[in-house]
């Protein structure tokens, strides 16, 4: 995977290399958001705010952000919101579903359809062949309809609103619909994608529409595929980072690496370090021969669960370790930050009466210019926001204090 020196890239290149390559210094922001999704490879869709927050935090005219967005995902349908890596829902570029079903979709797929019908069995609910016919009138309904919610799909299918125990004698006993688990397992299967919400573009209650068509393409290519993009945008990355971000076994993630002649770097990161994992990963073609120009100091406000703040599982290089209890629920999902010059420096909030309040929690090199920026981005975001409030799927601290204040 490369031969020769192996080239040092320290933590500030990092951050210059973000401020570029993740569309957040004002010189790289973008004209549409296809762009923006096309550079970052996938925006978090698990909270549907997150996707118009991330456009937004990235595009040349925000004020153009619902329309725009909504256009790319349900007019041009050039962005699709699907289940990708670690079975989680983001929204990518149409062209790369293949590649995103082949290489993530396809093993996550196989093991929730047995555990879905493990668990009807376990509750004494119908067979394979039952949940099968289930499907395929379901399948036929949405393909005459173009798009439904699960409620309208009930009226054509009614075995959809069936229910079972999840889980019996567990402290997550539940009661489950056919219809919340199908729905689900066809999206992971590429079947089903979601299509508008009912509400606004906040909103979380989605309609479902059928899959646009594309290639079964080989799991191996797609995943060298995948990982190329990905390095592309978000490189240098440790075999941590990597196997995090796409769910894959290690052995998986170093197969790709070597079919796209991956190139070794040194890392400075503590935490890799402390984690045995200095080592990081770029392109083949990745331009090692300078590092990028800095960049001015740059401020943004990014929302819950922002691409660029997920994107690696080792942070320390733009996220200091004390921050972290205060921008991150117990489950690791971050919520809205506050960055400056390529670091976190804190958090923000909307308030109920739309008041968009920040705080800085780091103070070292981030002064009276630094507080002027971002309430300057402060201003960006409420100018567009307008009457709309906003409140992260996954709270955490500070994001609740912020409001509460």
């Amino acid at each position: 995977m490369g031969d020769g020196a192996v080239r040092h890239i320290g933590a500030a290149e990092r951050r210059a290399r973000l401020a570029l390559r993740q569309r957040l210094a004002p010189g790289a922001r973008a004209g549409t958001p296809e762009e923006i999704a096309d550079t970052l490879v996938a925006l978090h869709g698990t909270d549907p705010a997150t996707v118009y927050l991330a456009v937004a935090a990235r595009l040349t005219d925000p004020g153009r952000t619902v329309a725009e967005t909504e256009r790319a995902l349900y007019t041009d349908r050039s962005l699709v919101r699907m289940h990708g890596m670690r079975s989680t829902v983001f929204v990518f570029p149409a062209e790369l579903t293949a590649v995103v079903h082949a290489s993530t979709g396809i093993a996550v797929a196989a093991r929730e359809r047995a555990g879905l019908l493990q668990q009807m069995a376990a509750a004494g609910a119908p067979d394979a062949v039952w949940l099968k016919e289930v499907e395929d009138a379901t399948l036929t309904a949405l393909a005459r309809r173009g798009q439904a919610t699960a409620v309208e799909l009930a009226r054509d299918e009614p075995r959809l609103k069936e229910r079972f125990v999840y889980g019996a004698g567990k402290s997550y006993e539940g009661l489950h619909t056919v219809s919340t688990r199908l729905l689900r397992l066809l999206g992971q299967e590429g079947k089903v994608v979601r299509g508008r919400p009912l509400g606004s573009w906040t909103s979380s209650q989605f309609r479902w529409a059928p899959a646009p068509p594309h290639p079964e393409l080989d799991i191996a290519g797609a995943q060298a595929a995948l990982l190329d993009r990905w390095l592309t945008a978000c490189g240098p990355a440790t075999e941590a980072d990597l196997t995090w971000w796409t769910g894959w076994k290690v052995t998986e993630v170093r197969r790709a690496l070597t079919a796209i002649g991956a190139r070794r770097v040194q890392l400075d990161d503590e935490e890799a370090v402390a984690a045995a994992s200095a080592m990081g990963w770029v392109t083949a073609d990745d331009p090692l021969t300078a590092p990028p120009a800095a960049s001015a100091p740059w401020a943004a406000l990014l929302p819950a669960l922002d691409p660029t703040a997920m994107g690696w599982r080792h942070r320390d290089w733009f996220l200091a370790p004390a921050l972290r209890p205060a921008l991150f629920d117990r489950s690791g999902n971050v919520g809205p930050t506050v960055w400056w010059g390529g670091r976190v420096v804190g958090g923000w909030a909307q308030r109920a009466d739309g008041e968009i309040v920040w705080r800085l929690l780091e103070r070292d090199g981030v002064g009276a210019e630094a507080e002027r920026a971002v309430a300057a981005e402060a201003d960006r975001l409420r100018s567009w926001v307008g009457g709309v409030r906003i409140t992260p799927r996954f709270r955490t601290p500070l994001e609740r204090e912020l409001t509460a204040a």
